[in-house]
């Protein structure tokens, strides 16, 4: 199971902005709800046992490089293309 992220709102932030509460619950965080200052309840994303984990915030890019692109890159740096285009030396 994955490790949750643990965020804290106030029951006031419950009231006035859930729909942000709720992407953060909806993004695979544990949100602790404080009221006078002490914890008073926790949120957690709802796992299905049957179902995957929840979604993770990004891709791996690098795998992704690394599957495409096994060899590498070869070749001319960026900035040096922009160096040339600008004139500078």
């Amino acid at each position: 199971m994955p490790r949750l992220t643990v965020t804290t709102a106030t029951v006031r932030d419950l009231r006035n902005d859930f729909a942000r509460v709720a992407v953060w619950i909806g993004n695979g965080e544990e949100v602790t709800v404080t009221r006078a200052g002490k914890p008073f309840a926790r949120l957690s994303p709802w796992t299905d046992p049957g179902k995957a984990t929840p979604r993770s915030g990004w891709p791996d890019l690098a795998a992704r490089r690394r599957r495409i692109l096994p060899a590498g890159l070869s070749g001319i740096a960026l900035s040096e293309v922009v160096s040339g285009q600008r004139g500078e030396q």
